[in-house]
């Protein structure tokens, strides 16, 4: 039983296909690009409106050399917001759920941040290291213990994805199998419990909106600690 909990992060095949493909290829074709059109219809407005606002937050405490990274950064929230809520779809994989795919996404922005500021400006990301006004005897446990903070800093990010996303697919997975099975026996407690499963995919569906924002805003942090 609980391999069958599992099996919903396995990658699925139709046709000796892996839908895998279909979930990292499908969010690219929800993003509207510009059109010929004098004017924008409403999905269009209300989308540039979101994209606009989201950047002008994110950046809002950047210096220039950081705005450079807005459409990077705008680029990623928008894909990891989509691959999560394409995952809420049946029949559908979310890859945002294996860590590997999480990883290959923070350490090389994380490190990219990280060689910014070292070309940068090297003293002060070196400082970082070392709070001003440090006790001579505490100065190498603090750089070991800082060093370790940064070093976790892409963990972090890619465990907090994986492990919100997964946590509420299982849970939507027992309930929902919870639901099915005392549905003959006890119509009462399976109507409560798909209530609870239709409050549970509120729920996720703000999960995967809010993690794919915190994911970027957290780059961003970690950008504007380095320009």
């Amino acid at each position: 039983m609980t391999l069958d909990f599992f099996n919903q992060f396995m990658t699925s095949q139709m046709l000796g296909i892996p839908l895998v493909l279909l979930a990292m290829i499908a969010p690219s074709m929800f993003i509207f690009t510009k059109s010929t059109r004098l004017t924008y219809n409403r999905t269009m407005s209300l989308q540039y409106w979101l994209m606009l606002s989201f950047t002008k937050q994110l950046m809002m405490s950047t210096n220039y050399k950081g705005q450079k990274w807005s459409s990077i950064l705008l680029s990623l929230m928008l894909y990891l917001l989509l691959l999560n809520l394409l995952g809420l779809l049946p029949y559908t994989f979310t890859p945002t759920t294996q860590l590997s795919m999480n990883m290959g996404f923070a350490i090389p922005l994380w490190l990219a941040t990280i060689m910014l500021g070292i070309r940068s400006q090297p003293t002060m990301t070196l400082g970082h290291l070392l709070p001003e006004g440090t006790p001579t005897f505490l100065i190498p446990i603090l750089i070991i213990i800082e060093t370790i903070s940064l070093i976790i800093r892409p963990l972090a990010l890619g465990v907090r994805l994986t492990a919100n996303l997964t946590a509420g697919h299982l849970l939507i997975q027992l309930t929902s199998t919870a639901t099915l099975m005392v549905v003959n026996t006890m119509p009462t407690t399976a109507l409560l419990s798909f209530m609870v499963l239709i409050l549970l995919m509120g729920l996720e569906l703000a999960v995967a909106m809010i993690q794919a924002y915190v994911f970027t805003l957290l780059l961003s942090l970690y950008l504007q600690e380095n320009v």
